[in-house]
């Protein structure tokens, strides 16, 4: 076999080759078992026939065609190994030649992976959100954790802000009770958004057993989207008491035994969310920064096939599990179709080309992945996904994306090592050592890594094609 590599564009070849006929041999014989097996002829015993009854019976055509799909493959596989190509998806083949006894020619065009230099990276400098704690956060999150523990007990007076009813609902459309537009003994606090939009103007003031009819579009359901006149029924009014803030509640909410041991330890826990999203800012701003400074071309095959992808798991998984079509949501969300195709299409550039250059910075850099590296990135997947970490094992397993799982620990390193030589600094002007924040930062590079597969992963699907 000869083969010759011709370069159409940085990101897709053309592959011509020439196959001797000897080489057909293994795939004809093939052929000719395969046809034997399938075919019966008077006076044979059913996978005895002579390969030349077969060739007179069924035409010749028909056992090299067999042997064409059967051996293309294998020579297209060897003439990409011998290039030493990285193919992205299935080629376009060509049969340009096919002659009986002589030749067999062919053509295969694919996308490959583009070829990238990683200049110097270790001048990147960027900035980042300063990790400041103030009185006033601390004392809003005492104040959530009140009202967990906020009681409620009925009176007799009319509905005001804050209070909690007991509600029983019932929306028609165009004059029509919906099926599944009733809903008796439903717990609704005012002021809490939680329900439809229009409500809290239709309770305020009634007293129990007061009803009142309005009108609001509803957000979910068999008529979301709809207009729909709905009657709301008060049948209790509930006013909620927040315990007194003082050291019983620090006790009766958490291990504290004083209100000052509570709120200093909401204050760290705060400073400790904080300083994960400086990390992981800190990764998402490097990053751009790294994009910023390679060139990636982008093979526009797969990127539109990653826009196409990214578009149907919008429409037909995460906005229809809402209730929304693409044009309400878009609606709620104040873009155009415009806008909106102009997102899709930087986010899909942006993911690929993240791909490409961490995968390369893992190849340059040597880095492998450790089992205990895997494993602790599995448990975290799994967490993320509602399975247990069998579960999802096992799923992964049975789904072959192991090499998906590793690829997106590589990229965690690999960024990790770009932020590690990279400059980052505060709004205050202070440098930042990501390494004093150990469990945060370490939780924040899998974070930025799992944020920079998901723009990537549906693309590395495509490329393992």
């Amino acid at each position: 076999m000869k083969s010759a590599v011709e370069t159409l564009n940085p990101t897709r070849v053309r592959l011509t080759v020439e196959v001797p006929f000897e080489e057909l041999k293994d795939s004809l014989d093939a052929a000719y078992k395969k046809i034997n097996q399938q075919v019966t002829v008077k006076g044979f015993r059913k996978g005895k026939i002579p390969a030349r009854v077969i060739d007179q019976r069924f035409g010749r055509g028909a056992v090299l065609e067999e042997a064409v799909n059967d051996a293309l493959p294998k020579f297209y596989t060897d003439a990409v190994n011998e290039a030493e190509l990285n193919p992205l998806g299935q080629p376009e083949v060509d049969i340009t030649e096919l002659k009986d006894g002589e030749t067999l020619n062919f053509t295969a065009e694919v996308d490959i992976r583009p070829s990238i230099e990683i200049p110097d990276y270790s001048g990147i400098e960027v900035e980042v959100d300063a990790v400041e704690v103030t009185d006033e956060d601390v004392e809003k999150s005492v104040e959530q954790l009140r009202e967990r523990f906020a009681s409620t007990s009925p009176v007799e007076r009319a509905a005001a802000e804050g209070d909690v009813l007991t509600i029983d609902l019932q929306a028609k459309v165009d004059g029509e009770v919906l099926e599944d537009g009733v809903a008796d003994g439903v717990s609704y606090t005012i002021g809490s958004g939680e329900l439809l939009d229009g409500i809290d103007d239709a309770v305020k003031g009634l007293e129990a057993g007061g009803e009142a009819t309005f009108t609001s579009e509803l957000k979910g359901g068999s008529a979301a989207g709809k207009e729909a006149e709905v009657t709301v029924k008060v049948t209790q009014v509930a006013a909620r008491e927040l315990p007194e803030l003082d050291d019983d509640f620090a006790q009766l909410a958490s291990e504290f035994d004083t209100l000052d041991e509570l709120k200093a330890d909401s204050r760290k826990r705060l400073e400790n969310m904080k300083q994960y999203d400086q990390a992981t800012q800190a990764q998402e701003r490097v990053l751009d920064k790294l994009l910023e400074l390679v060139e990636v071309p982008v093979p526009e095959k797969l990127l539109e096939d990653e826009i196409n992808t990214r578009k149907h798991n919008l429409e037909h998984h995460q906005l229809g599990q809402m209730g929304l079509d693409l044009e309400k949501y878009l609606e709620l969300q104040g873009k155009t179709a415009e806008e909106f195709e102009t997102e899709t299409r930087e986010a899909a550039v942006k993911g690929i080309k993240t791909q490409f250059v961490l995968d390369e910075l893992v190849k340059q850099e040597k880095l492998n992945v450790s089992q205990e590296e895997l494993t602790e990135h599995l448990m975290r997947r799994a967490a993320s996904s509602g399975m247990s970490p069998d579960q999802f094992a096992q799923a992964v397993v049975e789904q072959g994306q192991v090499p998906l799982l590793v690829g997106e620990v590589a990229r965690g390193k690999a960024l990790a090592s770009v932020v590690e030589k990279a400059t980052v600094k505060d709004t205050n002007g202070e440098i930042v050592d990501l390494d004093d924040e150990e469990d945060e930062e370490t939780e924040a590079t899998e974070a930025a890594a799992e944020s920079t597969d998901a723009e990537a992963d549906k693309a590395e699907e495509k490329t393992e094609g």
